[in-house]
């Protein structure tokens, strides 16, 4: 092995034990934000110091990393699923650059755990268990669901920060709650509850494709929003919508009105966020700040 080849090596080594700050190797520089995210969370990496010709490639965990051009380099949004565990977990980036050898870079993200509530809600019984033909057409819209969050769309359609999907101050509510309802457990509440009069508009939190427009079972009325690289907001239990399926909108852009159907217990906005197919708190998708 040349020197130059042994420094390589041993910077890639000592990167990989250094806690998640600012790495480089060589040119490169590798930056997260925040430095020690919560369960829930968004963090975004920066990669500096690539040609703009550079392919980005990465993962945290299983999770893969879809890089755009930023800020005279490239960042890519990672989501911590609501079901993430606590602790380290480790991240590896790959530079391929034209006429230079690929780069491979390592370390760990540290994971803080987060505290979540439980409420215990009471709906009629044909909502909470369903009949079987009933059960089967809500897990058939449920894989639908997964299966558009799956998709990544190659482009980046957002730009600036994410707005409230309705007008107001009052924080939204539920996110991650360990839901009761009729005295059985149920999965993770995995958006955020806007309290809002019937008929309320709903706007679009950012620019994006309409993806998908349904009436499902639980959700209710919906409209699903993609914003590109894997990036996805929700709108549920609308009592009308504005959009179609394939139209491009624009941040803030009415999208239907506040409703009670689907799954609800009266007239409110249930208002998620997925990046990468995780299930991410909205409110850390509005405190996003990436300066473009």
């Amino acid at each position: 092995m040349t020197r130059r080849g042994a420094a390589r090596a041993a910077a890639v080594l000592a990167l990989a034990l250094l806690p998640l700050t600012a790495e480089s190797i060589d040119r490169l520089v590798v930056t997260w934000h925040p430095v020690r995210p919560r369960i829930g969370d968004i963090s975004w990496v920066h990669v500096r110091g690539a040609s703009d010709a550079a392919v980005i490639e990465g993962s945290v965990g299983t999770r893969p990393l879809a890089f755009f051009a930023y800020a005279g380099g490239h960042a890519a949004l990672l989501g911590l699923d609501i079901d993430t565990k606590p602790g380290a977990h480790p991240w590896r980036l790959a530079v391929l650059e034209p006429g230079v050898d690929p780069h491979q870079l390592s370390g760990t993200v540290t994971v803080r755990p987060r505290a979540f509530p439980v409420q215990r809600l009471t709906v009629a019984p044909g909502l909470a268990d369903p009949d079987p033909e009933t059960e089967r057409r809500a897990m058939a819209e449920g894989q639908q669901l997964q299966m558009l969050y799956r998709t990544i769309s190659p482009e980046r359609l957002w730009r600036g920060p994410f707005v409230r999907p309705i007008a107001g101050t009052e924080p939204p509510s539920g996110f991650g709650a360990r839901r009761i309802i009729n005295g059985r457990p149920r999965t993770p509440h995995g958006g955020a509850d806007y309290s809002a009069p019937r008929g309320t508009p709903v706007v679009a939190a950012n620019s994006g494709r309409v993806a998908l427009v349904g009436d499902y079972f639980f959700p209710g009325r919906l409209v699903a929003l993609d914003h590109g690289l894997g990036l996805y907001t929700l709108y549920f239990h609308l009592d009308t919508v504005a959009v179609t399926e394939g139209d491009h909108v624009d941040r803030g852009q009415t999208l239907g009105t506040v409703g009670a159907t689907g799954r609800a217990t009266g007239p409110h906005l249930h208002f998620g966020a997925q990046v990468g197919g995780a299930r991410v708190d909205p409110a850390a998708l509005l405190a996003l700040r990436l300066a473009d």
